[in-house]
């Protein structure tokens, strides 16, 4: 009886990759209606994420909006150096990293908060009508949003500043004062998003088993205790996987909500780089400069997600990848 030739690890990897494009392939034609239903959001990445990261060239270029991208001359590395030569550019930096910060520890954990409160909520017809009122900011754009806040805490005729009046108390000036600019800009941010952001939670809540909680009541584990040794760790994953994101945009914000609460006595603290490559890009028509601006944002931001990624892994739970 003839003994098989060994066989060896390059042959038996290749093997198994060959392997597991066969079943790739099964798969494929197994659930092929599911995979054309991709198509469109294929599509709409193609057009709107990828065919854009064309135009980064223009950071290696001194563009001119009349020669367009291709006849601009190339410059090198010299729009990046005079991005960080930029008097205002550390600023806007500080700006975004401090407001980003300050939102990571207040803002992330308001809609775990919430979507903890609401789960406890046993009255339905109460607990539709909060979620309703608490997804309500989240539809109304920061144009109207920061119209109102400025209305609600003008010194004059503002709500609170009346209260205040009231009570006896000196009207405080909200919006010009760098400290209480900085406090409003964080708290209309878990005023605006908290509720929606309670939505990822509320589903994670769903798939808890809750055979758990009838064995917890058993044993005579109370609210609280149910709450933090079934409850928590079951949101968990859905935690780590938002706290990448959010890691990840701490050196981006949104041009809206800073843009709509601004005015120039609290510019020290307000002006994040969005609104400062508005300003440079848009007003003033620096666009290579500020292409250059944000295809460093772009690479930092993938840097830390790559890095809370690990972080996050390492610390045993189940990050993006």
């Amino acid at each position: 009886m003839e003994m098989e030739a060994p066989v060896s690890n390059a042959e038996l990897k290749a093997r198994l990759k060959q392997g597991e494009r066969k079943n790739t392939w099964k798969q494929i034609k197994k659930n092929y209606d599911l995979y054309i239903y991709l198509i469109p959001i294929v599509i709409y990445f193609i057009i709107f994420d990828f065919i854009p990261m064309g135009g980064l060239v223009v950071a290696f270029k001194n563009y001119n909006i009349f020669s367009g991208i291709f006849d601009s001359p190339w410059v090198g590395l010299k729009n990046f150096e005079l991005m960080l030569s930029l008097p205002a550019f550390w600023l806007w930096v500080r700006n975004t990293i401090m407001l980003n910060v300050l939102n990571l520890i207040f803002g992330f954990p308001a809609p775990i908060i919430l979507a903890l409160l609401l789960n406890e909520i046993r009255i339905k017809w109460f607990k539709r009508v909060s979620q309703s009122l608490l997804y309500l900011p989240h539809f109304l754009s920061w144009v109207i949003l920061g119209g109102m806040i400025y209305q609600v805490l003008s010194p004059k005729y503002g709500i609170v500043n009346e209260i205040l009046r009231k009570l006896g108390m000196q009207e405080i000036y909200f919006m010009m004062s760098e400290q209480w600019w900085v406090a409003v800009f964080i708290g209309s941010g878990i005023w605006q998003g908290a509720g929606w952001g309670t939505i990822l939670y509320l589903a994670a809540l769903t798939a808890i088993d809750p055979s758990l909680y009838e064995a917890a009541k058993i044993d005579g584990a109370g609210r609280w205790k149910q709450m933090k040794h079934i409850t928590l760790p079951g949101i968990m994953p859905t935690v780590a996987v938002l706290l990448i994101f959010a890691i990840g945009g701490m050196v981006s914000m949104g041009f809206e909500h800073p843009y709509a609460l601004l005015n120039p006595l609290v510019n020290s603290v307000g002006t994040v780089i969005a609104v400062g490559v508005y300003e440079l890009g848009i007003v003033q028509g620096s666009f290579a400069v500020t292409t250059a601006i944000g295809m460093v944002q772009s690479i930092i931001s993938m840097l830390l997600i790559l890095g809370a990624n690990f972080i996050v892994r390492r610390l045993g739970h189940e990050g993006l990848w």
